[in-house]
Order: C-alpha cells, then structure tokens, then sequence
C-alpha cells in the first residue's frame, strides 16, 4: 500500500511545486497533507482534531505521513484551511490517475467492460437554510427568546429547486431518492467501474436533478472506445440515453425498466432485444452490482455518509480521492495474487 501511495504521489510533484510559497512561514508539505487526509478516510477518523490526536501517539500513523518522534502536530484549523487549499478537483484526479497508471495496476483494469452509477451524498446544510429565494416568507433568521435556534414551519409550505435555495451552501438541491424517502439537500457523485477487479477509474459531482445521473454517464464514457460494453441500473433505460450510447458504439447493458403502470401496461424498454438476449448482458448486471460495494465503503468508513465541505468543487475533490482510497484499500491483495508484491520483495 505504501508503494502505491508513494508513487503516485511523486506523479504529483510537479503539480506540488506551484502550491508552495517563496515568502511565509514553512507550511504543511502538500504530500504529508495528502497521507494524513487518506488515513482519516481508511481509519474512519471522523474529525480533524481526532485526526491530530491520532498523530500525536500513534507511531504508525507517523511513520505514515512522515513525521519524527519529535516532530510537532499541525493545529487542527491549519490543517483544515492547507486542506482545502490542496485538496483540490485537479490534485484529486491526478492522484487517481497515478495509480490507476502504475504497471502493476493496469494489467488488472479491464479496457472492455465497465460499470457506471450515481449515489445521494447529503449536503453540509440544514433544512432550515432552505429559503425562498425572493426572500418572502423569511423571518430573517432571528432566533428565539432563550438563546435557543431558530425554528421554521414547513407546514402547507410549497418548496421546490426553482424557487428556493440554501443560503449555507447554494450548490445543495432538494432531492428525493425514491418513492416514499424524504427530500433531503444533497448533491449526486458518481462512479465509472472496470467490470474486471471492480476498479474505480473515474467518477464526478454533480447537482440533484433527475437527469444528472444519465448526464455524468455520458461524461464519464466518453473516453471509451469503440465496442466496449456499459453496465448501469433501470435508471438509466431511456431512450435518449441507450441511442446516445449505440451511436457511440456503446454496447448498452442497461438493467431493463420493467415498471408497470396504474392501468397495467408494462414500460417499453430501450435497451435492443439482440442486447438483452446476449449472454454478457446477462455477467454485465451480475458485475454491475459490485459498483454499490464502492459506495457503501466510501460512506461507511470513508466518512461522506454526511459531508463535511461545501461547495460543488471541493465535493468533488473528497469523493474523487475517497474513491482513490477504495482502490488503495483492494490493490494489495489483487497485486499479491499476481505474484508482484513477492516479486518486489525478492528484488
């Protein structure tokens, strides 16, 4: 694991060099930053203090990062304010491509079958910030006699993305998972997965909308070649998106949308019936589910079950290196099954 976060990691240096400043005081060195963030996502530290906490006892961690015995802990708020400097989209990307352009990873990704799909991540805003945006109805925000928080009734209350928006964090829309879930403030990050290992090789941020996920797919896609195979759930069998696909030589294994109405007419698929009959539609789906295990890890132990930044940029910036660490996490044991980690150790 070390190998693999060390070399990637020096794919970034010349992106480093442009961070640091020619006057000031000595800052947190981008790569440190970078070790410290990615063991608070593999420990499930679930705050920066605990983070430094952790630094300070814990030789591992140390040893990790790179301080001495001896050296100092950075203060809890300058860690978080170097973060959010450092930790950006680009960074975050860079350092998942590094990896994924190691030689003994890419002979585990699969360049023909690949999986994609969107996860809910909830906003760092209350629904109390949710206010109109013509400004009626507001009660400017006073709080209550007794130094208790301001309430709001939402009763017989007509809320809607087009005519509200939070003012703690304006990237935030009102978004329902599905039939019978609650609204919540959220945003929608998403994942294209190579089919072979279940490998994360991209993923995105997007707002809440109903047509965001199908949006982030044919972003996510359009580096893939000619022929190659694209597994996705019922969400995204609609007409417009699979014709998209088959245009661009996308073999669609779209998951068929068989929902039927109030009247008992079953829905048209759009997926072709040449498709769903072939036997690699039916291994696509079995594979596609794999793609729920990287969500589940990124929020149960990566720590974005609720997310601690705001703004659509820094999202992006935690969910892309979250996804890095998900690989980080399974590459070991992959390596070690090809005999390389032995063969690095015998050198």
């Amino acid at each position: 694991m070390l190998r693999l976060v060390n070399a990637s990691l020096a794919a970034l240096d010349g992106s480093f060099d442009g961070l640091y400043a020619k006057t000031g005081r000595p800052s947190i060195a981008p790569e440190r930053l970078l070790r410290a963030v990615l063991l608070q996502m593999l420990y499930s530290i679930r705050s920066e203090r605990q983070l430094m906490e952790r630094l300070e006892f814990d030789l591992l961690f140390r040893w990790f990062v790179g301080l001495g015995i001896d050296d100092a802990v950075w203060h809890p708020t300058v860690f978080t304010h170097n973060r959010d400097r450092v930790l950006t989209t680009e960074v975050a990307q860079g350092f998942l491509s590094a990896l994924l352009a190691q030689a003994a990873v890419k002979k585990l990704l699969s360049a023909e079958h690949f999986s994609v799909d969107g996860t809910m991540l909830k906003a760092f805003a209350s629904m109390k910030s949710f206010r109109a945006k013509d400004g009626s109805g507001d009660d400017h925000g006073e709080p209550p006699e007794g130094g208790r928080n301001g309430e709001r009734d939402f009763r017989k209350e007509k809320r809607s993305n087009e005519t509200h928006a939070s003012t703690t964090d304006p990237d935030a829309r009102l978004y329902r998972k599905s039939k019978g879930q609650e609204s919540r403030l959220a945003c929608l990050g998403h994942a294209l997965m190579e089919n072979r290992n279940g490998l994360v090789v991209d993923g995105t941020v997007t707002h809440a909308t109903g047509t965001a996920e199908r949006e982030a797919a044919t972003k996510l896609s359009e580096g893939l070649g000619e022929g190659v195979t694209l597994g996705a759930d019922k969400a995204y069998d609609v007409e417009a998106f699979v014709e998209e696909l088959k245009a661009r030589k996308i073999v669609p294994h779209v998951a068929i949308n068989g929902t039927v109405s109030k009247t008992g007419k079953v829905r048209k698929t759009a997926v072709p019936p040449q498709v769903a009959q072939s036997a690699g539609y039916a291994i696509s789906l079995r594979c596609r589910k794999r793609i729920e295990e990287v969500f589940g890890w990124v929020k149960t132990t990566g720590g974005l079950s609720q997310l601690k930044v705001r703004g659509l940029d820094k999202v992006e910036a935690v969910f892309t290196f979250a996804l890095a660490a998900y690989n980080i996490i399974r590459l070991p044991k992959l390596i070690g099954s090809t005999g390389e980690v032995c063969l690095a150790r015998g050198e």
